[in-house]
């Protein structure tokens, strides 16, 4: 496998057997990736002004129901009505009636093609006691599937037996922010076990990524990247 490194005009590039993917983070859980003339966004929330640099999107991941991954204002204003929107029925029940017809619904441990793209629904949930934000079975992390190679986005989530089980990880993205998901320590424990060829920490707020990284280690053949996910 081979990753290019980051430029700020083209992203990083994760080279696979039909086209390189290339990912562009945006804020805190919201990113895009373009791939040929696909154009992905992944929880698009804080209006349209983040996307005005970006093309429209043709395919809409979104993970939950709460505001940093789901916004009605800012999918209108990316003309969200024109892609192809990948959701949990909880998403999908707070949508626009013309968003739910262009909505295909996913539950946990549901496996579907998208333009090309192969997608697993994959459980995000609390494990902690007193951590109660997010219920098993309302939110989907999701693995696509790209020209051979695998792409996990964790949403919402603590170190799960679900994440720890994955296989194959080329590039994962994966969060870390208290008292709503996990810790640094709970996230590189999770990491060093499924050991993705590449990982972004992401919606971290002020979690220590740099000790994250540290936590990892160099025994393990994992990349940390950290990107500027925060203006």
């Amino acid at each position: 496998m081979h990753l290019a490194s980051p430029t700020p005009m083209t992203g990083d590039h994760l080279v696979t057997s039909d086209g390189d993917v290339v990912v562009y983070p945006i804020d805190h859980a919201t990113f895009a990736a373009r791939w040929k003339d696909k154009i992905i966004y992944f929880d698009p929330v804080g209006g349209g002004t983040r996307f005005q640099r970006l093309p429209r999107p043709n395919i809409i991941f979104i993970t939950d129901i709460h505001g940093d991954h789901l916004n009605a204002a800012t999918l209108t204003a990316i003309d969200a009505k024109n892609a192809e929107i990948v959701a949990p029925q909880a998403v999908y029940q707070q949508l626009a009636s013309d968003l739910k017809a262009k909505t295909k619904v996913m539950a946990n441990g549901d496996k579907a093609e998208v333009q090309g793209i192969t997608v697993e629904a994959i459980p995000m949930y609390n494990i902690t006691p007193g951590r109660t934000g997010h219920t098993k079975g309302r939110g989907n992390g999701y693995v696509l599937t790209i020209g051979g190679k695998r792409i996990y986005v964790a949403g919402d989530t603590e170190d799960i037996p679900e994440m720890r089980a994955l296989q194959n990880i080329d590039m994962a993205f994966v969060c870390m922010n208290l008292p709503f998901t996990m810790d640094i320590n709970q996230a590189a424990s999770a990491v060093r076990e499924f050991r993705p060829k590449v990982v972004y920490p992401y919606h971290y707020s002020s979690s220590d990524v740099n000790r994250f990284k540290q936590l990892i280690g160099k025994d393990v053949s994992v990349e940390v990247r950290l990107r500027k996910w925060y203006s």
